[in-house]
């Protein structure tokens, strides 16, 4: 890893060199998303910031850079400019985008489901520029140069129902019907092979609050489209209003789909009518195939992240199946595609919580928190004495870089920069086998607390993050009570008993 990163650094420093005359002031890894590409903040120095990008697919980098260049050719000059590019075509450096994502900077309404008029603000911009990458950015482009194919086509619906179907569904453990599931595959298949008719337009395709970006001043850039290709709009429009952690109340989103039919309006080939009949059918896909990454990445591949967004996920799924005014052609979607809205009853009893558990505390509770060592051990109120404390110190430290000083493990740079590196993962893997014998130990003996404590330096990066992961692995697994406690950020909160998983299984 630390070989790669080196040599991913010494590449980018080339590059920036060539352009600009000297090596930049710093080169940093920054947090990427769910795929294998690495980023970097290159920093020059007069203080002046680009991006580096080091890709394991030169198709899928020749797409970016394709499109970049086609769009900013189309006067669209909120997406970034490749300033250079690797003579392999496995690296280049970009202008850079923007300071924080629009996901974070909604991180208020989010979290409570009330945004505040500067948020929505935001959310409508998002909207209003939308439009232009996909009418604008689609005159005369050479669709070819999209990756992996041209076009939203037969086989890459099948590929992302499938996904949903062998990547979380089966994993999840509900039983289904596969020949009554198919035939509601078929179904939406044909909707949204009836939107590519006569469709001329690009879809971002993955058009969502985190691959938009706000500079100091609030202006908006959207980056990561080298998935996009030819498709319906609606499908964009569904990606980003209806993304699950985004939290939308049902009222926003109305409003955010008229300010995006209004911004689409100046645009010649734009159709209100057919849009609004191909949402629904865009808002159930992206949902579906959402579920599907957050199963392959959670559940398959163990990333905390992607775990900890499966409850969001299916919360959308089931408000999507249950909303009487989500309408297809005078039916709603539920009753349109009976086997899934019958799978999302399935999996609300089976993952969705309640919000607030009432009543006497009982079984074990578990303390789980993290701490800095600089400040000594925390202390044990249960009276128990037991447990176990886990130094963090040994595994890849963000706090040493610029763009993570001011986060907590609790923000999603870290978390992305964390698992993409990887360490801390194997680390946990121990802590997990070592915490889990003791766990079933306490349960089956009757037990009633036990301490699990992460420190680390700062107790601000590693540590965070370990007490947030082991807090939800073992309330997920063994549906124990857990008090979780960040003392040096001072943050406390509670993860109720799960009623419908005291097995561990």
């Amino acid at each position: 890893m630390n070989e790669t990163k080196n040599d991913d650094i010494s590449l980018l420093n080339s590059l920036y060199s060539g352009l600009y005359g000297q090596p930049p002031a710093e080169t940093v890894p920054i947090a990427g998303a769910g795929s294998n590409r690495r980023y970097y903040l290159l920093t020059g120095n007069d203080g002046h910031k680009i991006i580096g990008t080091i890709g394991e697919t030169r198709r899928e980098n020749e797409a970016f850079i394709s499109l970049s260049r086609h769009f900013r050719g189309r006067g669209i000059d909120f997406v970034p400019e490749v300033l250079s590019v690797s003579a392999d075509g496995m690296a280049y450096i970009q202008t850079y985008a923007g300071d924080v994502a629009l996901y974070d900077l909604i991180s208020g309404g989010r979290t409570t489901g009330e945004f505040s008029p500067e948020e929505t603000v935001l959310l409508e911009e998002a909207m209003r520029i939308l439009p232009a990458i996909q009418f604008r950015g689609a005159e005369n482009l050479d669709f070819s140069v999209c990756y992996p194919q041209a076009s939203m086509d037969e086989r890459m619906i099948r590929w992302d129902l499938n996904y949903f179907k062998y990547c979380f569904l089966k994993p999840s453990g509900i039983q289904f019907d596969e020949i009554a599931l198919q035939d509601d595959f078929d179904l939406l298949e044909k909707e949204l092979l009836r939107s590519m008719e006569n469709c001329h337009t690009f879809i971002h395709r993955d058009f969502q609050s985190r691959n938009v970006m706000a500079d100091k001043d609030g202006n908006l850039s959207v980056i990561d489209f080298q998935g996009g290709r030819r498709g319906p709009v609606a499908y964009d429009v569904a990606s980003f209003i209806w993304q699950a952690k985004a939290n939308i109340p049902a009222t926003l989103k109305k409003h955010l789909v008229e300010t995006y039919i209004g911004a689409a309006g100046q645009y010649e080939g734009f159709n209100p009518g057919e849009f609004t009949r191909q949402l629904p059918f865009c808002v159930l896909f992206r949902v579906l195939q959402t579920l599907g990454a957050y199963g392959f990445r959670g559940w398959v591949e163990k990333k905390p992240h992607f775990l900890a967004s499966i409850e969001a996920g299916i919360r959308n799924f089931c408000d999507l199946m249950s909303d009487a005014d989500i309408i297809t052609e005078n039916t709603s979607l539920g009753l349109k595609f009976p086997t899934l809205s019958a799978l999302a009853s399935l999996l609300a009893d089976r993952y969705l919580r309640p919000t607030t558990i009432t009543g006497k505390e009982e079984g074990l509770t578990v303390s789980v928190g993290s701490f800095s060592y600089k400040k000594g051990l925390p202390t044990d109120d249960s009276g128990n004495g037991g447990g176990f404390v886990f130094d963090c110190r040994a595994t890849h430290n963000p706090g040493r870089y610029e763009p993570y000083k001011k986060l907590t493990g609790m923000d999603t740079p870290v978390i992305i920069f964390l698992e993409e590196d990887g360490e801390i993962l194997t680390f946990l893997d121990n802590c997990y086998r070592l915490v889990d014998a003791s766990v079933e130990r306490y349960l089956q003996r009757g037990f009633t607390h036990l301490s699990v404590q992460f420190g680390c330096t700062g107790g601000q990066h590693r540590s965070v993050y370990s007490a947030e992961s082991m807090a939800r692995h073992l309330n997920e697994k063994y549906g124990v009570r857990v008090k979780l406690c960040h003392r040096e950020q001072h943050v406390e909160r509670i993860l109720q008993p799960n009623p419908r998983n005291t097995s561990g299984k």
